[in-house]
């Protein structure tokens, strides 16, 4: 039962108001915070990566800080963490539209928020406020047209690779969130090929989970696959839809196992099997979890309550000053372009900018990696 003072945060204002400061902190922030380090890129590319992955990191505590300390959504963690400086591609159950956004509640305590990669469809680009900021933080944007998908995948995973970035890249190998309609697609998909049906996850659409890993194996780039698995227990926001109706779950769920490079499959045929495998095992995961409403106790971390207090404090310190931070940022910036020409001058000019590259290049991400390839790139 939520407290009476959760009530208005949990309807239509409480949800408008989320939305709003998300778009609006992620737009200024881009614009503002970010944008200013462009000429970096030329002269110095993996210092750029390092102060734009940071910046953005920063945006993603903000929307942590909104959802667990305004918001009051709690974060049940079990299973294992990812290694300071660990390359990892970390395959999910895509239960909701907004699993991704949920992860950092895991990341910032157990892996490292400012590495983090995710492959997204492409529709996300167009999010007012929120697009420019992903596509300037080298989000892998895909088309589900497969030979267009393998470009961009090699485009940005090269890039990546070449200035030395430790990547945990995110897929959910499901392709799709878990909704009455995908399940009944997948159960056509099941019977047609005699396989089980799933009542908490879809069949997974192994070729792209193979390629990744495949690619990053060859080139060594991965020292680890983590397989995250997300529940609910109770209510979730399966669409933007349901955040600005302020329809938030009230906890977030995640087990993790982590798989060391050395015990992975070695072919393609391997790989889809093992792939395949994990889901038939998230399946009977899941139905246990939604009787339980938790995980197995291993190596918890319950209500952000980890074994090390003093790096809990620090995380809450950083979780405190980034609302103030985001909020100066967007009462501040929106003053100076009504009372200032100049600042004016210069929103026009970099919303100018990120329109043009999205028109001749296809995204921030795509400028940045051309640029590199024309002037750094052996």
């Amino acid at each position: 039962m939520l407290d009476s003072k959760m009530t208005w945060k949990r309807s239509t204002l409480g949800g408008v108001l989320f939305v709003a400061l998300a778009c609006l902190s992620y737009l200024l922030g881009t614009m503002y915070v970010v944008t200013p380090w462009f000429p970096l890129m030329l002269v110095r590319p993996a210092w750029y990566r390092w102060v734009v992955d940071h910046l953005v990191a920063w945006y993603w505590i903000f929307l942590v800080a909104l959802l667990e300390m305004v918001y009051g959504i709690k974060v049940r963690i079990t299973g294992d963490s990812i290694k300071p400086g660990e390359r990892t591609l970390l395959i999910m159950n895509h239960r909701t539209r907004l699993d991704w956004m949920f992860l950092w509640m895991y990341l910032i305590r157990r892996g490292q928020l400012s590495k983090e990669k995710i492959i997204l469809k492409n529709e996300l680009r167009k999010i007012p406020g929120a697009g420019w900021g992903l596509e300037t933080a080298c989000f892998l944007f895909i088309t589900r047209r497969w030979e267009e998908d393998e470009k961009i995948m090699k485009k940005i995973l090269d890039y990546l690779s070449s200035i030395g970035h430790r990547t945990q890249l995110l897929l959910f190998p499901e392709g799709t969130d878990f909704t009455e309609r995908t399940r009944q697609r997948s159960d056509a998909y099941a019977e047609k090929n005699n396989l089980p049906k799933y009542d908490y996850v879809l069949h997974p659409r192994t070729k792209g989970f193979v390629y990744i890993a495949e690619k990053l194996i060859k080139e060594h780039n991965l020292d680890a696959i983590h397989d995250i698995t997300v529940g609910y227990p109770n209510g979730k926001a399966q669409t933007e839809a349901d955040l600005l109706a302020g329809r938030f779950p009230e906890e977030v769920h995640f087990h993790v196992r982590r798989h060391p490079l050395n015990t992975l499959p070695n072919t393609s045929g391997k790989l889809e099997q093992w792939c395949t495998t994990l889901w038939a095992q998230k399946e009977l995961q899941l139905k246990e979890f939604y009787q339980r409403k938790k995980f197995p106790d291993t190596n918890v971390l319950e209500g952000g309550t980890p074994g090390d207090p003093l790096q809990e404090l620090k995380m809450k310190v950083v979780l405190w000053l980034s609302i103030p931070f985001f909020l100066t940022v967007i009462l501040v910036v929106p003053y100076l372009m009504v009372t200032s020409t100049y600042f004016f001058i210069s929103a026009v000019l970099i919303c100018a900018f990120y329109i043009a590259q999205r028109a001749v290049y296809g995204g921030a991400e795509h400028f940045q990696i051309d640029l590199y390839n024309t002037f750094h790139r052996k």
